[in-house]
């Protein structure tokens, strides 16, 4: 099997529950829709930056879920292999790390 390819009876091909993430980003991008309108209607900007913190924390939360998922099964799978495969996968992780404390 190649690197992208995965076993239908193991679990998916990136460590993640795509279905779930999409249903989460949908209602994100609800959220966000709404927040357009919320400017369309001129509401009280404290109101929007609410929203927007609402929205970012949201954001944050599908971010740390798909870490966590990435830590507990790809570079679990890279770490019982060890070698390059395995630096490469806690690399990966930490730079994604890296990113999500500075954001």
């Amino acid at each position: 099997m190649h690197e992208h390819e995965h076993d239908p009876n193991s679990h998916p091909a990136h460590g993640y529950d795509k279905e779930a993430v999409r249903k989460r980003l949908a209602r994100i991008e609800g959220q966000v829709r709404g927040i357009a309108r919320m400017v369309d209607d001129d509401t009280y900007c404290i109101d929007v930056l609410t929203q927007v913190s609402a929205t970012t924390k949201a954001l944050e939360a599908v971010a740390l879920k798909l870490l966590e998922d990435h830590l507990a099964h790809c570079v679990v799978d890279a770490a019982r292999t060890s070698g390059p495969e395995a630096d490469l996968k806690i690399k990966e992780a930490t730079d994604a790390i890296t990113r999500l404390v500075r954001s």
